[in-house]
């Protein structure tokens, strides 16, 4: 009796997403993901199920099994859908111009869909789209004279400081939202009393200094985008760019 011949692997998510739709397909992975990101950005990410797309879309779960085999493939797709906001115009040319669009775009891509910061790690996720975003940067540093270990670390610093920052003020944000505070103020005023008693202590005159005369302690682009600065400073003068 012949021997079955051995299949081949399974296409990837990616290949398959490439292949053209049925024609008049009522149901695609594009509208799956459309919905997914919806309910994200409205519910958070713990609200996305294949049985609440299914639902949404008035379909079965398994019709929507049949575009998108699992979480998986639709966390990807999701990713892969939000990082198409980061498009930096063709004309913007420079290395430090590249890095600092992208780094700007990221964090208000992220600000939009605050979900992207409860996943596993986004930052490495593999989708066209987040290729795309990391060779345009990546190329941005081509030809200067680094060598791909040097490129790669100057573009992940970047990357990691956007990520950090963006995090923490996702975080501050949700827990504000958390406590029913609206603004700086009525968050300051929620907190005075520890606040109040920690730096009367005296044992933190600098912080109390700030606390006390600090003018843009609302302002977190302003922050962001100082500390972005300082970041790409530092790449310019360590690698003499």
């Amino acid at each position: 009796m012949a021997a079955k011949k051995k299949a081949g692997p399974e296409p990837s998510l990616w290949e398959r997403m490439e292949r053209p739709a049925a024609p008049r397909a009522a149901l695609t992975p594009q509208r799956i993901v459309d919905v997914a990101v919806e309910l994200a950005d409205a519910e958070g990410f713990a609200a996305v199920t294949m049985r609440r797309i299914a639902t949404e879309l008035g379909v079965a779960p398994m019709a929507a099994y049949r575009h998108v085999s699992g979480k998986d493939d639709l966390l990807a797709l999701m990713v892969d859908r939000v990082s198409g906001e980061l498009d930096v115009p063709e004309d913007v040319t420079g290395w430090r111009e590249v890095l600092r669009a992208y780094a700007v775009r990221s964090r208000v891509m992220t600000l939009a869909h605050p979900w992207m910061t409860q996943l596993p790690a986004p930052l490495f996720m593999l989708t066209p789209t987040r290729m795309a975003v990391a060779e345009r940067q990546l190329a941005s540093l081509d030809g200067l004279g680094l060598d791909p270990d040097t490129m790669m670390a100057a573009f992940r610093a970047v990357t990691s400081y956007v990520h950090g920052a963006t995090q923490s003020q996702v975080a501050l944000d949700r827990f504000r939202a958390e406590q029913g505070w609206d603004s700086g103020d009525e968050t300051r005023r929620a907190l005075a009393p520890q606040m109040n008693y920690l730096l009367d202590s005296g044992r933190y005159p600098v912080y109390r200094s700030y606390a006390y005369s600090a003018t843009r302690k609302d302002d977190p682009t302003w922050e962001f985008e100082f500390g972005l600065d300082c970041v790409l400073d530092g790449i310019a003068r360590r690698l003499g760019l």
